[in-house]
């Protein structure tokens, strides 16, 4: 039985990974997006606070997952990262925006300090068909 090789996932609808990663990897039917922060597809951050922030980091992340033919309602896992968890009711009204009646898995986890000093960041397990 030979080993899958990852395969990374790259859109031009969500910022270019600022560092030496990838904005995805697939290995099988699992994808595994790296954390988007609220940067525009142009690299520039989102003005605004923690819920601009927010909707962007979901642009982002719904841009990644479509590169990979899957959408929010194919995530198994979240991981949210918070600078102050006191905003946690605002950036979970704006979660559940846009997941619906789907439940992942999730874990909220503040930070001292996130890239760029954004406010929020996400990374997102995904199952995904295989070609």
């Amino acid at each position: 039985m030979s080993k899958q090789q990852p395969q990374s996932v790259a859109t031009e609808q969500a910022p270019a990974a600022i560092g030496p990663y990838s904005q995805a990897m697939k290995l099988g039917n699992l994808l595994f997006t790296s954390g988007q922060i609220p940067l525009t597809p142009a690299g520039e951050l989102v003005e605004g606070g923690v819920e601009e922030q927010t909707h962007q980091v979901f642009r982002n992340l719904e841009a990644v997952l479509a590169a990979a033919g899957a959408t929010f309602a194919d995530v198994v896992k979240a991981t949210v990262f918070i600078k102050d968890m006191n905003q946690f009711a605002a950036i979970n009204a704006i979660y559940a925006s846009y997941f619906g009646d789907h439940k992942p898995a999730r874990s909220t986890v503040e930070v001292a300090r996130l890239p760029k000093d954004v406010l929020v960041e996400i990374e997102l397990i995904a199952s995904i068909s295989v070609e």
